[in-house]
């Protein structure tokens, strides 16, 4: 089950909320907690197996490292060892199917194998597992103690498929005591209507003409169509991945908790650095504390920076999903930011800055082919197109037929890609002078907003995005 799904929306979440705000104050983190488990159940319930064991796993070695902390070198080989185990079950479960199709290209015989349907979730909460080990070694937080707080923080339902990924000690305090009340009920409902909105009316739609320009046969559209298509996937991923964060974090503020917003407008950065700092924050932060700094940083030479920032860019790609094509997109991101920070970045930032916005868009919308070809030969073939190598034409009535009739979805994404589409929505709701007016005006916006998009769930539901395998 997805949060985008008409089961969650209409069945699961208005039953889970009004049993939550029933249940009694001490009971409240084992009812979320079981219907976490509910949440995660209701698609493949052999999972939650899975999901439970790893949660005693990591509550026990928490408890383990914090005992040993007098003793550095057993707390070190407790965390090594919870950190392989955590990495030896994400790999089995993600990484299987794809290690086995790259040993049988290679190998003249065909080693059979079964297909493993990859455990939702299981990249972000495993990224919650290593972090909140890590943090108890580093004596950044202390072991939690109650199971049900630690399985709650690991499995907690909004965050669970689609992030953010929260550290341990950013959640400690409100697993302990959450404050609920009416206006936060309010504000995250309204939250989650703005990421359901982006998810179904915008990704989904978006989602259509890119797979129909993205389906064509290389040789047989222009130049024109090439970018046409490039930008839908653009929008399309970043409104489900953004979608999906803004209903987590909304639902996260109706249950009492505070979670990050975890993308800033990307789409409106000046250079690589930037949209790295605005795209999908809380698994940027992640890799930032426990790989690139560990490592060494930027404070090693600058030989070592270049391999830092590869394995980063490698493991983050990596993370999108099983494939040869996610690490290229790594690798083309590390080539890019690593050219910023040691070549052309200080001229970059001496141009004027639509300049510079057109170089990042540029850079970015042509990394996405990587994501959406099936193999490096059609992402280059892809690419090439964009760029004018192997097109039909620059432009042709193909490309303008697209424009044509897709240009009011593309004006509603630009605009909900960059600040102004919230300051937009913010100034119908301002505009009444009374307070009572601005609440009827509120309401009636959103519930608008929540009737279109189940309008489009019924009509055409979607229910399986692009960051499934996370």
């Amino acid at each position: 089950m997805l949060l985008s799904s008409i089961s969650f929306i209409l069945i699961f979440l208005p039953v889970t909320v009004l049993l939550y705000f029933l249940t009694p104050r001490k009971m409240k983190n084992i009812f979320l907690l079981i219907a976490s488990m509910v949440f995660y159940a209701w698609g493949n319930p052999v999972y939650v197996i899975l999901l439970l064991l790893s949660v005693g796993f990591n509550y026990v070695c928490g408890q383990d490292i914090e005992e040993k902390r007098e003793n550095p070198a057993k707390a070190k080989g407790s965390l090594i060892f919870a950190i392989v185990v955590n990495l030896l079950i994400l790999g089995f479960f993600k990484y299987y199917g794809f290690l086995m199709q790259s040993i049988n290209a290679l190998s003249p015989v065909e080693i059979p194998y079964r297909e493993l349907v990859v455990p939702i979730g299981i990249s972000y909460y495993t990224l919650r597992e290593l972090s909140y080990v890590i943090d108890v070694y580093r004596n950044e937080t202390k072991a939690q103690r109650n199971f049900v707080c630690l399985g709650l923080y690991i499995s907690f339902f909004p965050q669970i498929v689609a992030g953010p990924v929260e550290r341990y000690a950013d959640m400690e305090s409100s697993l302990r005591e959450r404050t609920l009340s009416l206006q936060r009920l309010g504000n995250g409902a309204m939250l989650f209507l703005c990421g359901l909105a982006k998810k179904v009316i915008l990704a989904d739609s978006m989602g259509i003409l890119q797979e129909q320009i993205t389906g064509l046969q290389i040789g047989t559209f222009s130049t024109l169509t090439a970018w046409l298509g490039c930008a839908a996937f653009a929008f399309r991923f970043y409104f489900e991945l953004s979608g999906y964060s803004d209903m987590a974090v909304g639902l996260g503020r109706i249950f009492g908790f505070d979670l990050h917003r975890n993308f800033n407008y990307p789409y409106i950065s000046h250079s690589i650095t930037e949209f790295w700092k605005r795209w999908n924050i809380s698994v940027a932060a992640w890799f930032q504390r426990y790989v690139y700094e560990p490592l060494g940083g930027e404070k090693c030479e600058i030989s070592r920076q270049m391999w830092n920032l590869f394995i980063v860019g490698i493991l983050t790609g990596s993370l999108y999903g099983a494939g040869w094509r996610f690490l290229w997109w790594g690798v083309y991101c590390s080539i890019f930011l690593l050219m910023e920070q040691l070549v052309w970045g200080k001229r970059i930032v001496r141009l004027p800055k639509i300049v510079q916005h057109i170089y990042a868009i540029v850079i970015i919308f042509t990394g996405w082919a990587f994501f959406f070809s099936p193999d490096l030969s059609a992402a280059l073939d892809y690419i090439g197109v964009m760029f004018g190598f192997g097109a039909s034409a620059v432009a042709d009535t193909q490309a303008l037929c697209y424009l044509l009739t897709h240009w009011l979805l593309f004006v509603l994404c630009i605009v909900g890609a960059s600040s102004r589409g919230m300051s937009i929505l913010h100034s119908f709701i301002e505009a009444p002078r009374s307070r009572q007016w601005k609440t009827v005006v509120t309401c009636v916006i959103y519930i608008g907003i929540f009737i279109i998009s189940l309008a489009f769930l019924i009509t055409g539901e979607l229910d399986v995005g692009l960051f499934i395998q996370f």
